[in-house]
């Protein structure tokens, strides 16, 4: 039945979203052209497919953690293991929108990047190669999964990434008492209202005029939906976009407060 209300769900979103035409804000105009339709290949794409590559080639087993809800595969709870390609072919985002992730960031140049999700690194891979220059971050509660992504971190030379294992909850405040901006988040770790917005408010403290925020599998659930609503409807936030299977957050004062369901 879950799945019967998924599928109803990406269908309505499907007949209702809208592509590039009709849309009069030159921000998401630009935004749709550069980044969200770009076709073009970039330099890291194939070395990043490759990594992915190996790791469904994986048969070994990993322990397990999990502090939250979400159907990446991370977890089975204290003591469960599974095979490293299972993880990756759940859990990683697909190449469609690694490279997403990639345009966008290449396209804002953020320097200050957190990840809440490593997981076993792709997307971390695709957010991380445009800005070797900048500071990136990225949390994760699975040691064992961490630990595969690292050595992908150094095996595509990619020192600017900052791993921090632990859950959520305790290392999140630490990482932002120490910042002073936020330019670009993305949320992927904890697939539920309640920590979602928490993690949220906490970011959004050091997010910038400029800042961008991106939230994975926002039509995932009830509570998913729930939680999107509440972000767009957040005093700062200023232009979304739903991809569906992410949204996108802007906090641009200069823009009128709006809401667009793109077709991706």
């Amino acid at each position: 039945m879950k799945n019967l209300l998924f599928f109803l769900k990406y269908l309505r979103y499907f007949i209702t979203a809208r592509n590039r035409h009709g849309i009069h804000s030159p921000f998401v105009y630009e935004l749709l052209n550069e980044v969200i339709y770009d076709e073009r290949w970039y330099y890291a794409f194939d070395e990043i497919e490759a990594v992915r590559a190996e790791l469904l080639r994986n048969n070994n087993e990993i322990g397990m953690v999990d502090y939250g809800a979400g159907h990446e595969g991370r977890g089975t709870g204290d003591g469960g293991r599974m095979k490293i390609k299972d993880i990756a072919r759940h859990s990683a985002k697909s190449s469609k929108y690694g490279q997403l992730l990639f345009r966008l960031v290449n396209k804002l140049q953020p320097q200050v990047l957190l990840e809440l999700g490593t997981s076993l690194g792709i997307s971390t891979l695709y957010q991380a190669s445009p800005v070797s220059k900048s500071r990136f971050i990225t949390l994760e509660g699975n040691p064992h999964a961490l630990a595969i992504a690292t050595e992908n971190f150094s095996n595509m030379k990619l020192r600017h990434i900052e791993p921090i294992e632990g859950n959520f909850t305790d290392t999140l405040p630490k990482v932002v008492s120490s910042l002073s901006r936020l330019d670009y988040v993305f949320f992927d770790g904890n697939h539920r209202k309640a920590p979602t917005l928490d993690y949220f408010e906490q970011c959004i403290q050091l997010a910038g005029n400029n800042s961008v925020f991106v939230f994975d599998d926002i039509h995932w659930s009830a509570e998913m939906d729930e939680a999107w609503e509440a972000i767009k409807a957040h005093p700062r936030t200023r232009v979304t976009i739903d991809l569906f299977f992410l949204g996108l957050v802007f906090f641009r004062e200069e823009q009128k407060k709006e809401h667009f369901v793109i077709r991706y």
